[in-house]
């Protein structure tokens, strides 16, 4: 196959690509600012969540159990870290068909 031949299969792939999208955005309808406003408060709340159950148990347990090492510090950044993979889990759902 020429480089012409493939840089032209190359286009007409593009094409049927991006005329896909269109389609599947047009068979969804448009999407409103309220739903990229929800999208927001969602992310936001299932990183806020699990940050302050964990600021919660980490103050509980150094009255509790104190330590030489602080638990709500260490389970303030669990939290954070779980709330990310929350919100990531969150929107990766949510744009699934977004392809």
């Amino acid at each position: 196959m020429t480089d012409d031949r493939r840089e032209d299969a190359e286009t007409v792939a593009e094409i049927a690509r991006k005329a896909e999208r269109k389609e599947a955005a047009q068979r969804h309808g448009k999407r409103s600012v309220w739903f990229g406003l929800g999208m927001f408060g969602l992310v936001g709340w299932a990183v806020a969540v699990p940050t302050l159950a964990g600021v919660a148990l980490g103050a509980w347990l150094d009255r509790a159990a104190p330590g030489a090492f602080s638990w709500t510090l260490a389970l303030l950044l669990g939290g954070v870290a779980l709330g990310c993979l929350n919100a990531w889990w969150w929107v990766s759902r949510e744009s699934r068909g977004d392809d």
